[in-house]
């Protein structure tokens, strides 16, 4: 039962908890959460992703033969190194770009990173990545981003030069945001979408650190950063614990750029679960179940990253932005940052042979799935309060319009369930009243447009 969320099991077919009223209870049965209806052209999107393109990707930054940060003394003109890679993925950008008529902007973020523990000399650092715009001038300034780190390492951080093929770690990752790229090129979304590589991950996250420092500094409105890292199903002989069905997906719960009041505050209303990267976690949840078969889910992880481990997406959360991680359901560390070679009888190496490219195009339909559908949402309802001027049993909630909403839906569900269990649609007004006591459930408000796009749930703030 992996596939399964990992908090609240046996609740997520649900009602309301037990502790509301009975009125409150019909009004939950009569409310069950509606499936998303798929829209037709990003269904018939995801059928474009392909294998076969994917593994093409994957042995080509392979072929630089080491990826390594500190490699980019090496001449791009030698074909090695991670200069080498940066020229190919902007090449690769690039062409995507003129199969669509010059839709994509294609940028380079290059900056000079100093001495730290993993890198001992001032380095220089290129970020590779496309911006397609939105369509519509009052949503374009809404991001949706998609990435993964180009850069590899072996068993010596140091090494420039020995073998780093960085298949899964994170080639993968990295074939996953240009796949999207490909593919969602041909489209036309509302909200902007930014496809992105990255690298300084095995140094430190610099490469996406900076990124998403320059993203705030700028005022850029990301609402969502989709990070692809060991996304490769690893096909290791004889592992029988792979499950091919699933990818984790990683979720901060109490925010990293939190103050101190927004800390007391979250304490004093139970939402330690509730953070905008956990509202996107169960926003791909919700796009998977509509538009991926039944043999490959997202399972969600209520947690930041792998126990005491890091990646890029936690750059972006320390900027305020929610973001989350893909991960395969179980890594073998014999081919994560090891020199090539066999010793005992075993072999340790990131080589293509161990990645599943099947596996990473389930993932690239999950991300490109999670961006189109966010992508053409029309804007998450503003300043979404909670009325708590006085006691009630009843509970009030207020939000102002959102551009290109028709319409709005409250969420709920029982506080201890892992996935909203309700919803009710309210029309297109800016408050609504539920017979639902605020003490035993946890709300959210999203907007719905007129082809049934669905917003990222907000869940509000009271209002005194």
């Amino acid at each position: 039962m992996k596939r399964l969320l990992i908090f609240g099991l046996t609740l997520l077919v649900a009602g309301a908890c037990p502790a509301q009223s009975t009125k409150a209870s019909r009004a939950a049965d009569q409310s069950k959460m509606p499936a998303i209806v798929p829209d037709p052209a990003i269904a018939a999107a995801l059928r474009q992703v392909s294998a076969a393109h994917v593994r093409a990707t994957i042995e080509k930054l392979v072929s630089f033969g080491n990826r390594s940060t500190l490699s980019v003394e090496q001449p791009a003109s030698s074909g090695h190194g991670i200069a080498a890679a940066r020229d190919w993925l902007k090449s690769e950008f690039e062409r995507y770009s003129q199969e669509c008529g010059g839709c994509l902007e294609v940028k380079l973020d290059t900056f000079i990173q100093p001495p730290q523990e993993r890198i001992r000399k001032p380095t220089e650092i290129s970020n590779v990545y496309a911006v397609l715009r939105g369509s519509d001038p009052q949503q374009a300034k809404r991001i949706f981003l998609v990435t993964g780190h180009y850069d590899s390492r072996n068993s010596d951080n140091f090494n420039t030069t020995d073998p780093a093929p960085g298949a899964n770690d994170d080639a993968s990752g990295t074939a996953v945001s240009l796949e999207c790229a490909r593919i969602l090129s041909k489209m036309r979304f509302p909200a902007t979408i930014i496809f992105l590589t990255v690298a300084g991950e095995e140094q430190g996250l610099d490469g996406s650190a900076h990124f998403a420092k320059m993203a705030k500094e700028q005022g850029w409105q990301i609402e969502a950063a989709l990070n692809n890292d060991i996304v490769g199903g690893n096909r290791t002989p004889g592992d029988g614990q792979q499950d091919s069905h699933t990818v984790r997906v990683f979720s901060e719960g109490v925010p990293a750029a939190a103050s101190e009041g927004e800390l007391k505050l979250l304490r004093a209303l139970g939402g330690e679960s509730d953070s905008s990267s956990r509202q996107l976690a169960r926003a791909i949840a919700e796009v998977g179940r509509a538009y991926l078969p039944a043999t490959f889910q997202p399972t969600l992880i209520f947690r930041l990253d792998r126990y005491l481990r890091g990646g890029d997406h936690a750059s972006f959360n320390r900027e305020g932005f929610a973001a989350v991680r893909f991960t395969e359901w179980r890594e073998d560390y014999n081919h994560q940052h090891q020199t090539p070679r066999t010793e005992n009888g075993v072999e340790y190496g990131d080589w293509p042979k161990f990645v599943d490219f099947d596996y990473v195009a389930n993932v690239a339909r999950l991300n490109s799935a999670t961006l189109a559908a966010l992508a053409s949402a029309p804007a998450a309802p503003a300043n979404v309060k909670l009325e708590t001027k006085q006691l009630q049993n009843d509970s009030t909630l207020t939000w102002e319009s959102a551009a290109g909403a028709v319409g709005y839906e409250i969420l709920w569900r029982a506080t201890d369930a892992a996935d909203w269990q309700n919803a009710r649609s309210v029309g297109n007004v800016t408050q609504a009243t539920l017979p639902i006591s605020k003490d035993n459930v946890i709300f959210a408000v999203r907007s719905v447009d007129a082809k049934g796009h669905k917003s990222i749930p907000v869940v509000p703030a009271p209002e005194r």
